[in-house]
């Protein structure tokens, strides 16, 4: 029987659990179920498919398998399930409050990875590749991060496996985001402004534009340069790679058990899209029924912003991972590797390039896409954390604002379709993009198209 409190619902279940020991034992690689092999990355001077002996300066040799393999799960080392186990799995709730604000029949859940010591999706990967680099003997890890979420969980996941590590942190979130700079020192991390002096590729990219807002291209030129000329130093990529992606399957594989304890299996699958980890994390299991024809009609969307719109408006091609050229080209949608988003306060989502595999169900109709604009997003983020209490990431809001879209329009049809969208992190660390929202002062940008088209113009060369 349900009972209505001052409008409302209660006596029904609203956050799902699992117990400690149902943390998935295995990874997902969604690799293996692929109708045809991907596009192998290439060499970035001779525009070759990479070998593991071209990756092997930078990245661990286990890393490096998990890249290129076709099995279609992994084991999930013991070592690494143990650290998992500080916040996993994390819980599936279900948005009745804000089902009965928006008057619609549609049932809303949503995975909540904003319970992590970082306070978002991005250790579940981290603990994994601090972990292999361990093993291998590696001193130092060297990385970049946009809004700061990265950082912090590599800064955690390093100092848990006793490596150094440093973080070149997007100028504009640097600027923006202060505090998420102070939680990567407290874990014993180096954070620096990108560009920086430190590097060539930073110097570069400021001698060119000494005001520079940065962008994750040229961090991640830093990063990878920075790795490569240090013995010790190995580089770790918190989105994009497969090996990303495959790490954040814990959440789609834990949201999947979860909704099978309420006898529940989505219509519509949700995330916010930069990089692509948080998106594959929770969408990959489902895109493989999809693909394995188990739930052949499932509509698997990605969020990202107007800024910056990647998958919308970007092309389906080979191009460099960063704007130095130093990364193998990669076939994915991008915007080119030198475009510079503006300085949104998503800094999380301001990448030119996605995810292969993402990038590939997108281009073969397994997944969608939609852009919105910043206030839209923050509109949502709003009426969510005054419906659910949940204050979160502006990365993350995206992700909130197609869900609701979706909700009204099953208002609009009487569909009762259920809804699973990624919660991908807190907005604790982001209140100074909410005092933007409420002074008047973010603006609804959307990148030229005419820009576009000559970032586009300047992709590399495939023979």
């Amino acid at each position: 029987m349900y009972i209505f409190v001052q409008g409302i619902l209660v006596g029904m279940q609203t956050r799902i659990l699992l117990d400690e020991d149902q943390i998935p034992q295995k990874w997902y690689n969604i690799i293996a179920d692929l109708p045809s092999p991907m596009d192998p990355p290439l060499h970035p001077a001779t525009k070759k498919p990479v070998t593991p002996d071209d990756l092997s300066p930078i990245f661990p040799m286990e890393l490096i398998r998990q890249e290129v393999s076709d099995r279609r799960y992994i084991d999930i080392p013991d070592e690494v399930r143990d650290v998992l186990r500080l916040w996993r799995p994390s819980p599936l709730y279900r948005a009745r409050r804000l089902e009965q604000h928006l008057k619609t029949p549609a049932k809303i859940y949503f995975k909540w990875e904003g319970v992590s010591p970082a306070g978002s999706h991005k250790p579940n990967t981290a603990v994994a590749q601090a972990y292999y680099n361990m093993k291998q003997g590696i001193e130092r890890l060297a990385t970049e991060t946009g809004a700061g979420q990265w950082g912090s969980a590599l800064a955690l996941a390093t100092q848990i496996f006793g490596l150094e590590c440093t973080i070149y942190m997007v100028r504009a979130s640097y600027e923006q985001k202060p505090y998420r700079k102070s939680v990567m020192q407290v874990w014993g991390a180096e954070c620096i402004p990108s560009p920086s002096t430190r590097t060539n590729s930073g110097k570069a990219v400021l001698e060119k534009d000494p005001d520079t807002t940065g962008s994750l291209g040229i961090a991640i030129s830093e990063a990878v340069e920075d790795a490569k000329t240090h013995d010790n130093t190995n580089y770790a990529l918190g989105s994009v790679l497969n090996h990303v992606c495959l790490h954040q399957t814990v959440i789609g594989l834990e949201a999947r058990e979860q909704l099978a304890i309420v006898d529940e299996y989505p219509d519509v699958v949700i995330g916010c899209v930069g990089g692509g980890s948080n998106f594959a994390g929770v969408s990959f299991p489902f895109a493989g029924d999809k693909l394995t024809g188990k739930h052949p009609d499932i509509d698997i969307i990605g969020a990202e912003p107007s800024a910056c719109p990647t998958l919308t408006k970007g092309l389906y091609a080979y191009d460099f991972g960063d704007v130095a050229g130093l990364t193998p080209l990669m076939k994915m949608f991008t915007l080119g590797h030198d475009f510079v988003p503006p300085a949104i306060h998503a800094g999380g989502l301001r990448y030119h390039g996605d995810s292969p595999i993402v990038s590939r169900l997108v281009h073969d109709g397994v997944m969608r896409a939609v852009a919105y604009y910043q206030n839209e997003v923050f509109d949502a983020a709003q009426m969510f954390a005054r419906t659910e209490g949940l204050i979160v990431a502006p990365e993350s809001a995206h992700a909130v604002k197609a869900a609701i879209d979706c909700a009204l329009e099953c208002r609009k049809t009487g569909e009762a379709k259920t809804i699973l969208f990624n919660n991908s992190g807190h907005g604790d660390f982001d209140m100074s993009s909410y005092d933007a929202y409420y002074g008047g002062k973010l603006i609804d940008y959307e990148y030229p198209a005419d820009l576009i088209r000559d970032s586009l113009g300047r992709l590399p060369k495939i023979p």
